[in-house]
């Protein structure tokens, strides 16, 4: 796990109260009390530093604005620290962003380069503009991953007053968290192990008596495996586009060339062909850019919201079990008459869990099927107007091409 200290000589880290207090959920967010954005990002090598932009009302900020950079591991160590904290058990974690990766972008360059002296230097260098864009286009999506669990936690009525979000907010050195190591990252599979073997154990041997959450659990099971392959195809998919996209550049690189060999007008006719090839691989390429960010995009970062609405069902399952334990233990605490009062207070603490936790678990997977359902509505309906956008430009191209060599 990632290390978990932080500097200690900072009053802000020193301010944590004894006992969090959970506020009421009917927060009114529409006063823009809590605004959080990443106004900058910078790659460095393997790394990259985000700036983080706050602009807040709450008395509980010493500031109304402040800026703080932060590395991937500091948001890691935020999320771990609210997947961590027992009074957020009955609600989804928003997921954490995924770990910024842009080997495949910096691997496809190396071997472009490497190839240099295969092809001509008009399609390297358009080669190397598409990758570059490519990379670009992961650079912001990874952007704007990590602001979109920001965002969520600031919105959010509870998760807004945690104090670790807001030492993660306005305290401006760095919060001394590392990156996990060879040991800590095989007790972090170990951790992991344990825990989807505790998933399937209580599968197995608690049954859930409530309809709702036992439909729910079955359901996000099938929803989250139906996402992970919907996931698969649709990269497939935009992947294929791309490979369109560049076959585009060969075609009218190739027809250029053939185009030098004539002078008269077969010259004309193969360089408006090329021409035009080289406009439709610009249009080829912007269909696979919007299906991976509306498409893709959207049913990756919803795998992983279902897979956080699972572990909130989990954790309730755990809830059950132990409320079971409970009266079976307070069953036996009667029977041989002792130790009956202390049997009791934890049977009633484990009630009041369990119960707690159902009730604002029923809530949070209301809100998660309603956000989730105009998320993809939203999303969907955009894609298949840009899809109509790009067909119809794809068709005008081809138009204007046609009439024109019957002109020639």
């Amino acid at each position: 796990m990632l290390q978990d200290g932080i500097c200690d000589n900072a009053d802000i880290l020193n301010s944590a109260p004894s006992k969090k207090v959970i506020p009421p959920d009917n927060v009114d967010l529409s006063d823009h009390s809590l605004l959080v954005d990443i106004s900058d990002a910078l790659s460095e090598k393997d790394k990259v530093k985000f700036t983080v932009h706050t602009k807040t009302t709450l008395p509980e900020f010493h500031k109304s604005e402040f800026l703080v950079v932060r590395q991937h591991e500091e948001f890691v160590w935020l999320h771990d620290r609210f997947e961590e904290e027992e009074e957020y058990a009955g609600y989804i974690i928003p997921p954490c962003p995924p770990r910024p990766d842009f080997d495949a972008s910096r691997e496809k360059l190396q071997k472009l380069g490497e190839g240099e002296g295969t092809m001509t230097r008009e399609e390297f260098t358009k080669m190397k503009q598409e990758l570059e864009a490519e990379y670009l286009a992961t650079f912001k999506k990874t952007v704007a991953m990590h602001e979109m669990f920001l965002t969520r936690l600031a919105h959010h009525p509870v998760f807004r007053n945690d104090h670790n979000l807001r030492v993660f907010l306005e305290y401006d050195q760095d919060l001394c968290v590392r990156a996990k190591n060879k040991i800590e990252m095989f007790g972090g599979f170990v951790k992991s192990f344990s825990k989807t073997t505790d998933e399937y154990y209580l599968s197995a041997t608690v049954k859930d008596v409530n309809d709702f959450f036992d439909q729910e659990m079955t359901f996000l099971h099938q929803y989250h495996n139906n996402l992970k392959e919907a996931t698969i195809r649709a990269d497939r998919q935009s992947m294929k586009h791309k490979d369109v996209a560049d076959s585009y550049i060969r075609i009218s690189t190739n027809l250029l060339q053939l185009a030098t060999t004539d002078s008269g007008k077969l010259e004309r006719f193969l360089t408006k062909i090329a021409e035009t090839f080289e406009k439709i691989r610009k249009v080829e390429g912007r269909v696979a850019s919007d299906e991976d960010l509306k498409l893709s995009d959207t049913l990756r970062y919803y795998m992983r919201d279902t897979a956080a609405a699972k572990r909130l069902l989990f954790r309730r399952l755990k809830a059950l079990h132990s409320y079971e334990t409970a009266n079976r233990t307070l069953e036996k605490a009667r029977a041989r008459n002792k130790d009956v009062h202390a049997a009791e207070k934890a049977q009633t603490e484990a009630c009041e869990k369990f119960e707690q936790m159902s009730d604002k678990g029923k809530e949070e997977l209301t809100d998660f099927k309603t956000r989730r359902i105009a998320a993809f509505k939203k999303n969907l309906i955009e894609l298949t107007e840009l899809e109509i956008k790009h067909a119809k430009a794809h068709a005008d191209l081809l138009k204007k091409c046609l009439l024109v060599l019957r002109e020639e």
